[in-house]
């Protein structure tokens, strides 16, 4: 995969200004800039093609890592409440577990008991970056909604679906929704981070 063409932005649900963004994208300006890391953002981040290293932090807060862009997201559960302070490529993310609905008559599970469902990621605060590496931009009031689900393969491969939501009056006439997937590897073969760029 490489970085889209100026322009390319048929697929996204933007708005004029959005466009007007986009067309004025240049590459080389954000590298001088210093702000190659606007398409690593969050809004972005599990589209670009590469490789996950996903690991408990603490009791509440699941670490993932991306060899994209060299990008760390922290998902936090419970009530944690984010920090004060400018906003981040990655933002603020609060998880919480969602389970399969309940047949009827049966009782709910109890909490930390969810077998099964998807993870619910919430991400607010964050910095206003690309939707694609062209220039395709998201404003800082964006919000990312993104749903994790496990896929069990007849075969024995596992699955990592990521479907993404990512509102925005500013430059988003509607949600632009993608998903991606990711299949888990039995060790870190290929594992090879890189920093981010706005040319490649």
């Amino acid at each position: 995969m490489v970085t889209p063409a100026k322009g390319d932005y048929l697929s996204v649900p933007i708005t004029v200004e959005a466009k007007k963004v986009a067309d004025s994208w240049d590459p080389a300006k954000e590298e001088a800039a210093g702000n190659q890391c606007k398409g690593y953002g969050a809004a972005a981040l599990m589209r670009l093609p590469g490789r996950l290293h996903i690991t408990w932090q603490d009791d509440q807060t699941l670490r993932v890592d991306t060899d994209a862009g060299t990008q760390t997201r922290l998902f936090h559960f419970g009530d944690w409440k984010a920090p004060a302070g400018e906003p981040t490529w990655q933002g603020d993310s609060v998880a919480q577990w969602e389970s399969p609905r309940v047949p009827r008559g049966m009782p709910p599970p109890e909490p930390g008991q969810i077998k099964s469902g998807d993870l619910k990621i919430t991400t607010t605060h964050m910095r206003a970056g690309f939707l694609r590496k062209n220039g395709v931009p998201y404003s800082a009031d964006a919000v990312l909604n993104e749903y994790y689900d496990i896929i069990h393969e007849r075969n024995g491969d596992q699955l990592l679906v990521v479907t993404t939501v990512v509102t925005g009056p500013m430059y988003l006439q509607q949600p632009f929704i993608t998903s991606s997937q990711f299949k888990k590897q039995a060790d870190a073969t290929g594992w090879a981070p890189t920093p981010c760029s706005s040319t490649w």
